[in-house]
């Protein structure tokens, strides 16, 4: 357990005689400086780190950097200091009066023996209670979708009206006018007045919101206020704030404050702006801008007309010499017709002329058809004389060829060159034996003649 666990400790004298001899024996003697530290070491060991209340006095801030103040209430006070490294940090500078809530841990100046707070943070009285707050209904809130970025709505470019819900005699309306009539002069402004703070001001601001929203008379909603403490900004922490932004049927700007000032109303809106002037300055376009960029415009498309004028013209000027006269195109039509006609006559006296020589071309070559018999008759005569003599020519030479072939048949005979003394040596099985390699001493074999046959037995065989 740290020291911030611990619950607050009742310090007696005599604890912090337990480590000492017996007291039957006689107790040391401690100086002042040895004392001091043991009480301070004491205290920081034994009380935890601790938020103390009370109203600031006595401030003062050295030369260091550190500051040196009391924190007193109806009955009793402490001396505090807080160090340069720690107060840096802080979000303001206290001052005597002020009601403040300090994050110290209790200790003892050794010097002079007084009982101290080392603050470590210092806030304004209740505003921790109040940020708790706040993030506990923005946690609910963002929960069910009220913050969601792709619900935001795009601003429009050139508002017809601009509405603003702010008090009438707070500062927030005054600079916004101003950026107003710097921007873009002459743009009508709606104003929905409500209280900015003070009980109930968070139900009335959520009323002119609606109220905005049913009389849609404006095309873009500032929300507006001046800067100032936790407390002063509370009513545009307002649940109903929230919800009446968020319902809103025209996008909200939301400028509260200050730059470091953030507001559940400022997560709400569509569009957050760090100040008022900002708010109006993000919902209206520049009139001067917009001067230029017309004039920009209008050069160009006075450039661009003209250029388009000098080409029509060039296109007119080109179809002007292109032009002709009626009687001048009647003339050209007339003349072409004259050609055609000309060129008509004198291919049909062609074609005529080539078809009458034609005809007289096949009339020569006309003849009867007794002389076509005739021809035919002497071609016959001579293919059959033809004819006859090759079949003549043909019979002779197939004669020769068979004697030819009779006389290689004669040849090749086995008869014939057994009829010249030949014979052939067979085994058994009619084979013919063409090596004598093959044949062994008493193998039988049979020997054909001429005319007849034998049988022997090889008793032996030579290569010979």
């Amino acid at each position: 357990m740290n020291r911030a666990e611990r619950g607050p400790v009742i310090l007696h004298a005599m604890d912090f005689l337990d480590d000492l001899p017996d007291s039957s024996q006689a107790l040391p003697v401690l100086t002042v400086s040895e004392l001091n530290r043991m009480a301070r070491r004491a205290l920081e060991s034994q009380l935890p780190l601790l938020w103390v209340e009370g109203e600031v006095s006595n401030f003062t801030r050295a030369a260091s950097g550190h500051w040196y103040f009391s924190l007193k209430d109806a009955t009793a006070q402490v001396r505090c200091v807080m160090f340069r490294g720690r107060n840096q940090f802080a979000d303001f500078t206290p001052a005597n009066g002020d009601h403040v809530e300090i994050r110290a841990l209790p200790s003892l100046y050794e010097a002079r023996g007084e009982f101290q707070l080392g603050a470590e943070a210092i806030r304004r009285a209740g505003a921790g209670r109040l940020y708790e707050a706040f993030l506990k209904l923005k946690s609910k809130l963002e929960a069910e979708g009220l913050f969601d970025p792709l619900g935001k709505r795009i601003l429009p470019r050139f508002p017809r009206r601009l509405g603003i819900v702010t008090s009438p005699q707070a500062a927030a309306l005054h600079d916004v006018l101003t950026a107003l009539a710097r921007r873009m002069p002459g743009l009508p402004v709606i104003l929905y007045p409500t209280p900015v703070q003070g009980a109930g001001a968070g139900a009335q601001i959520a009323a002119a919101i609606r109220t905005a929203g049913a009389r849609a008379e404006c095309d873009v909603l500032l929300v507006c206020r001046g800067g100032g403490s936790l407390e002063d900004l509370w009513a545009f922490n307002d649940e109903a704030v929230v919800r009446a932004i968020a319902a809103s049927p025209m996008p909200v700007v939301s400028g509260i404050g200050h730059e470091t000032d953030f507001t559940l109303a400022d997560f709400a809106a569509d569009l957050r702006a760090p100040t008022p002037t900002a708010a109006a300055e993000l919902a209206s376009p520049v009139r001067q801008e917009l001067l230029l960029q017309l004039g920009q415009l209008a050069r160009q498309l006075h450039h661009h007309l003209a250029r388009k004028q000098h080409s029509e013209m060039q296109r007119l000027d080109y179809l002007a010499r292109r032009l002709v006269h009626p009687a001048d195109q009647l003339r050209r039509q007339q003349l072409g017709l004259s050609q055609l006609a000309q060129r008509l006559r004198h291919a049909s006296r062609t074609r005529l002329t080539r078809e009458q020589l034609r005809i007289a071309q096949l009339n020569q070559r006309l003849v009867t058809p007794l002389h076509v018999v005739r021809r035919e008759q002497q071609r016959l005569d001579a293919l059959g004389a033809r004819g006859q003599r090759a079949l003549q020519s043909g019979f002779v030479q197939h004669r020769l060829n068979l004697a030819r072939m009779a006389s290689s048949l004669a040849h090749l005979n086995p008869e014939g060159v057994l009829a010249r003394g030949y014979s052939i040596v067979q085994r058994e099985n009619g084979a013919v034996v063409q090596d004598v390699a093959t044949l062994h001493a008493g193998d039988p074999i049979g020997i054909r003649f001429h005319r007849g046959q034998a049988r022997a037995t090889v008793d032996s065989t030579s290569q010979d």
